[in-house]
This record gives C-alpha cells, structure tokens and sequence, in this order.
C-alpha cells in the first residue's frame, strides 16, 4: 500500500509539471501572436510623441535646442558667453530616447543600445520607416538635424506606474500652507522637522511623494527633488517643477562642490548659492567665527544596518566638507547660537562639524552629541504654562513640542535662508536670445521663519537673560 501511495504522489507531481509546462507553452505562443499583430496593426501615438508604425516606434526628428546643462554651468559662472560649452548644442542619440521618452526606465533605453537594437535613418524627415533604410545607431553618436531614431516595437508596453498617495483635503491645504516661494521653474516649501524628504525602509509617506499629489497645480509634471534635509531638521527645501529646471538646478547645486579643496580663502559671498542655517548647540565655540575644512567618510555600523559620517583620515573614499560659522548669541546656560553656511553638501555635514570639530553638537542630535544628552536638563520655563494641549498635525506630525524646556528636545537645526538664481527667468531670457548674460541674472532671497519649537527655545533663552540681568 504504501509503495502505491507514493506511485500516485508520483504521478500527480510529473502530471502537474507537465500541465504548466503545457500552458506555459501556449500562453508563450498565445502573448507571440498578440504581437505580431501588433506589429502589423498598430499606427498609434506613444507617450514619447512618437509614431508606431511596422516593427518600430518613431521618435520625432531632432531639432537643436537649448542644453540645460551648459545653461547650468553659464549661470553658475563656470562658463561664459563664448565659451566651449555652447547653449545650442547638439546631443547624442542616447539623450534625445531619453528626452523624448521620459517614461521609459533609462537602464533599458541602456540596454537596447547596447544590444544595437537602436535604428536612426537619413536626414530626410519625410520619409517613412519603411521607405528608407536605417542604420544602427550607437549611444554616444551625435544627431544630426531632422534625423530620427526608431526604437523597437517593444517599448509600447506600458510600463507598471507607481499609484501615487492620495491626500485627503486637510492633508492637502497643510503641505500648501508651507509654501514660500513658487514660479514656473521652482517651487520651494518651509520643511517641517518630522516629515521625510524621501522614501526609504518603513516610511510610509515623504515630501517627495505627497508633493506629487499636492504641489502640481497646472504643471503634468511632478516636483522633483534638487537637495535634501535631514528628516529631523527643517526649512528651505527647493524642488524643480519641471525635468529642464530640475537639470539646470542640480548643476548650480554641484557648483558648490567644484573647485572646494583645503583652501581657507574662499570668498562665499561671491558664490552663486548661498545657504545659512540656524543652530543651538551644547557650549561654545573656541572661536567667535572661522571656517572648517575637513574631509568626512562613511562608517558602517552593526553588519551594515545603520552608518555614521565621522571625519576621514586621508582615505580615498572620504568627500572634503567646507563649513563656515559664526557665533550669533551665546547664553549663560551654556548653549550658543551658531550660523552655518556649508559650502559643500555632504550627508550630516553640519552635525559632524559641530560636533567632532567644534566639540559643540547640535540640541536634539542624539546620533553625534548622544554624550551630551545624557546630561541633559531642560529648563524651567514660565512661557508655557498657558499652551494648549497639543493638537497632532496630518501625517501624525506634532510641532507644539520640542524646546529645550522638555525632557526630549527636538533637533534644533534649520536652514533659514537661501539665495540661488532665478532659473525662470533665465529660461525666459535664453528662449529668446541664446547669448543672454547670465552674469546680470538676479538672484531669489528665500527665507523660512523658524519651527515653533526653535522659536520657544529661542524666546526662553531671550527671557532667561533680562530675568538674569
């Protein structure tokens, strides 16, 4: 009996095996089928702006126009009116798929390159895919006026698109109510400490996300993050309302970096992008202002779950930070005011730099100034007696709570001012005259009034002080 049971066992596995095989096989001829007519019927529009039509997809001849990178660089000051770096440029065929197919991933427009799947034809526009004959093209050959490129027939398959957070009203009006500044080409909000900038492991909404639902308004496409905030710390936050000023964006922010070595003298005033943020922090400085220039690296902690950005020793993986500080009030508790202004962008940049180089980490950064904290004290404080209870936020955000007069304050960081060039008004100009002087570009001021809990820690230090005098 038993020998029979496991027979059938047997049998039933093989039989099963074989009936996927089976539809596997169908489905195969099934979905090849599907295809092929296709090929032959479909003549319609993609998303690209290209037609379909026979085994390829027709993207729309190229035309010359006004590169966003050397614009970045020529508003940056790192190039000038003459200069190699041309505004009217030509390009190459792998940027003009991605231009004119933004919805395709770029590792597949890769792929299709490099597996010479990738057609151009001659400088006739007028002439069908079928009438002419075409030629590989490879994905760094330049276009040449009126060409087109064919992409296989494939890329028609709609790709699976990430459903987008929908926020309900109050949700809504909230992320608008942080709005500072907002024009054709940017759009810059107040960040809240709490709130996310990206998504990442157990997040469940970000600013990147909801600002796709709530910060659109009459543009298709989605804001687009230039530069990040650390989740605990707040204000300005600048995002590219559209894939040309998002690309003109990224390279004034880059400019920050060119050029930055161990050199003391640099002139931020001169710089095209300014940065200045708020912080207190545990003792004081030895030095009322300076500059510090140190090169940081990433150490992985506990078999890589979690990292730390401490100060390098010369390896080659360190990235060189540039910070200049000034003292802006110092209290007899024992905490200091400081202005930062990084001339650099590296990931907690600023904590690192109070904390290891100055030796006075920031209130409320318990990753770099955890020694500090185990200390801590908050401060009797009169200024709250008559605050109301605390009323939660959307996203489960609380931002009544936090001073130093608590028994766990929150990250006492903000960026408070930044000044960056006016993009919209530079695509403006350069649309109409190529040999525009970016030199004589004016500049946006954009400042963000501090979060409630900086400002009471603020007012309590302020009042401490007359009380004392």
């Amino acid at each position: 009996m038993t020998e029979v049971f496991y027979l059938r066992k047997i049998l039933r596995l093989r039989l099963s095996a074989i009936t996927k095989s089976f539809f596997k096989q169908q489905y195969h001829l099934f979905s090849t089928s599907i295809v092929k007519e296709k090929t032959h019927q479909l003549t319609e529009n993609n998303s690209g702006g290209g037609r379909v039509k026979g085994k390829w997809v027709t993207l729309p001849p190229f035309s010359s126009s006004i590169n966003v990178v050397s614009l970045g660089k020529r508003i940056s000051h790192r190039s000038i009116v003459g200069d190699i770096d041309s505004i009217e440029t030509m390009t190459s065929a792998l940027k003009w798929v991605n231009r004119c197919c933004p919805h395709l991933p770029r590792s597949l427009v890769q792929k299709l390159f490099r597996l010479r799947q990738v057609r151009r034809d001659n400088v006739d526009g007028n002439a069908d895919a079928s009438e002419c004959r075409l030629k590989r093209v490879g994905a760094k050959d330049m276009m040449r006026e009126g060409e087109r490129i064919f992409l296989p027939i494939s890329v028609i398959e709609p790709p699976i698109k990430k459903q987008e957070y929908e926020c309900s009203e109050e949700e809504m009006n909230f992320i608008r109510c942080l709005e500072i500044y907002k024009d054709s080409a940017i759009i810059a909000i107040n960040k809240p400490p709490k709130l996310p900038v990206q998504g990442g492991l157990g997040i469940k909404k970000s600013l990147d996300e909801l600002a796709a639902t709530c910060l659109r308004y009459d543009i298709k496409e989605r804001p687009r993050l230039v530069h990040r905030l650390d989740r605990d710390s707040s204000g300005i936050l600048v995002m590219g309302r559209t894939q040309t000023s998002t690309t003109i964006l990224h390279s004034i922010f880059r400019e920050k970096t060119v050029g930055i070595s161990e050199d003391r003298e640099t002139d931020l005033g001169k710089r095209n992008l300014q940065k200045r943020y708020l912080a207190l922090v545990f003792g004081v400085p030895n030095q009322r202002k300076g500059m510090i220039s140190v090169p940081l690296t990433k150490v992985l902690l506990d078999d890589g779950r979690s990292e730390r950005i401490t100060i390098a020793d010369g390896s080659s993986s360190s990235q060189h930070a540039v910070t200049e500080f000034r003292v802006v009030e110092t209290s007899a508790y024992g905490y200091t005011w400081l202005e930062l202004c990084p001339v650099t962008g590296r990931k907690h940049q600023l904590r690192v730099h109070c904390a290891e180089v100055l030796g006075t980490p920031i209130v409320g950064d318990y990753k770099y100034g955890w020694q500090a904290h185990r200390r801590w004290e908050p401060l009797p404080s009169s200024l709250d007696e008559n605050v109301t209870e605390p009323k939660l936020l959307p996203f489960g955000l609380n931002l009544q709570c936090g001073s130093i007069s608590e028994k766990q304050p929150h990250l006492h960081l903000h960026c408070k001012q930044m000044i960056l060039p006016n993009i919209s008004v530079a695509l403006d100009h350069v649309s109409r005259d190529v040999d525009y002087d970016c030199s004589k570009l004016e500049s946006i001021n954009l400042v963000a009034p501090l979060p409630l809990h900086m400002q009471r820690s603020w007012n309590l230090l302020k009042s401490l002080a007359q009380q004392k005098a």
